[in-house]
C-alpha cells in the first residue's frame, strides 16, 4: 500500500512506517498532521487516481522532528575588480512518521 501526496509544493510516495522530510509545517514536535492532498493511492488490488486529488483518501503521519537541511553556499564575482560576494542558506524541515493510509 502506498500513496503519492502533495505539501509544500512538492510531491513524495510515502507508505505506512516511512519517514520523510518535508517543507517547514508549524505544528509542533510529537503532534499529528494529516495530509489531505492526495493525488494517487494503491493498495495492490485497488488503484485510485485523483483529478487532481482523492477526496476520500488521507495520509495520518506524526511530527518527529524539526531541522535544518544542509548549507548551500552562493557566490556571486564580478572579475578584475576585487568584488566577491558568499551567502549561504539552510532550508527549515520537518521531519514525518507515516503511521497509515485511510481510504474510504
Amino acid at each position: 500500500m502506498y500513496a503519492i501526496i502533495e505539501t509544500g509544493g512538492k510531491q513524495y510516495k510515502v507508505a505506512p512506517g516511512d519517514t520523510i522530510e518535508v517543507e517547514l509545517l508549524d505544528d509542533p514536535s510529537g503532534e499529528p498532521v494529516e495530509f489531505d492532498r492526495v493525488l494517487f493511492y494503491s493498495d495492490g488490488a485497488d488503484v485510485r487516481c485523483g483529478t487532481p486529488v482523492l477526496p476520500t483518501v488521507r495520509v495520518v503521519g506524526t511530527v518527529a522532528a524539526h531541522k535544518l537541511a544542509r548549507k548551500i553556499v552562493v557566490g556571486k564575482f564580478r572579475r578584475r575588480t576585487g568584488y566577491r560576494r558568499t551567502k549561504g542558506h539552510r532550508q527549515q524541515l520537518t521531519r514525518v512518521k507515516i503511521e497509515r493510509i485511510v481510504a474510504n
